[in-house]
């Protein structure tokens, strides 16, 4: 029997159809049936006694009026992951989860040292988002994140990891066909082609600011992806700016020679205040602290 008030099940269904647009995905993704979802929706309703879920042929949307309650879902559902990863009752001071944000440029290097860290400490587990949309460290939906922009919470503690210095590289073959010499002059950049970022975050934002400036006008290929970039940059696309720490592990690639100084972008290391005095999320902050260090230098 349903209760009178909204309950975490009737709310999560809710932020799942909200997600997936219709009662049936909602329910596939939720592991149950259609009229249940739809049960539990018409229970929300009811206990609210205002209309949530706009039904039609072409699927569902939710009513202006309920996101706040989609809101409250996702505050509600952060929560909960967050408690299950911060649980007690461990055989080590270790033990539990950390969950890492990162922009996907980081991935290899952050992935083989998470690898070595778990040789030591094999009771940590690790959950590894690498997204374009960087999670929200303040809300707890992760736990650590490697930023290049600064935190606008007063809940986050930041620390300043160090410097990663810009280079431009193009494929051996580019290079080859467009590029004699390997270097870019100026008035030169307005005839080559460039591999650029979509859906630009803060980093990108500054390369390609720095390009353009310089009179880029052709990306024939853009990408969210930085595994896209990276293959399309060694495919002969164009040249792309990239970390140098970045660009000196890809395989027939050339750094390219410009006479204006790159940009850099400084990285921070960033977690939640309450997770100070957590033992895991410590030694998983050193052990990236000094990843970069051992990688990048302090800078």
């Amino acid at each position: 029997m349903e209760t009178s008030t909204p309950v975490w099940d009737n709310l999560r269904v809710l932020l799942a159809v909200h997600r997936q647009g219709s009662f049936l995905s909602a329910g596939r993704v939720l592991g149950t049936s259609t009229s249940t979802v739809a049960r539990r929706i018409e229970a929300l309703e009811a206990a609210l006694g205002s209309t949530l879920v706009h039904r039609s042929s072409a699927g569902t949307s939710i009513e202006p009026d309920a996101l706040r309650l989609v809101a409250l879902a996702e505050e509600l559902e952060h929560g909960l992951e967050a408690l299950r990863r911060d649980s007690g009752g461990r055989s080590s001071q270790l033990a539990g989860t950390v969950r890492l944000s990162i922009g996907d440029g980081f991935v290899p290097a952050v992935t083989q040292g998470m690898a070595e860290f778990r040789r030591k400490h094999p009771e940590v587990c690790i959950e590894l988002m690498a997204e374009s949309r960087l999670a929200d460290l303040a809300r707890r939906e992760a736990d650590i994140g490697l930023r290049t922009t600064r935190a606008e919470s007063q809940v986050i503690v930041e620390r300043r990891l160090g410097v990663l210095r810009l280079g431009l590289y193009a494929s051996q073959s580019y290079v080859e066909r467009r590029l004699r010499g390997a270097r870019l002059r100026p008035g030169d950049f307005e005839r080559h082609d460039f591999v650029g970022h979509s859906g630009l975050a803060a980093r990108q934002k500054v390369s390609e600011d720095w390009l353009v400036a310089r009179g880029a006008k052709h990306f024939p290929f853009r990408s969210n992806s930085m595994l896209a970039i990276l293959a399309a940059t060694e495919r002969g696309q164009g040249i792309t700016m990239l970390a140098e720490v970045v660009g000196r592990e890809l395989d027939r690639v050339v750094q390219i020679e410009v006479d204006d100084p790159l940009p850099s972008v400084t990285v921070w290391l960033a977690y939640h205040r309450e997770l100070r005095q957590v033992p895991r999320i410590r030694a998983v902050a050193a052990a990236l602290e000094e990843l970069f260090h051992q990688r990048v230098g302090t800078g």
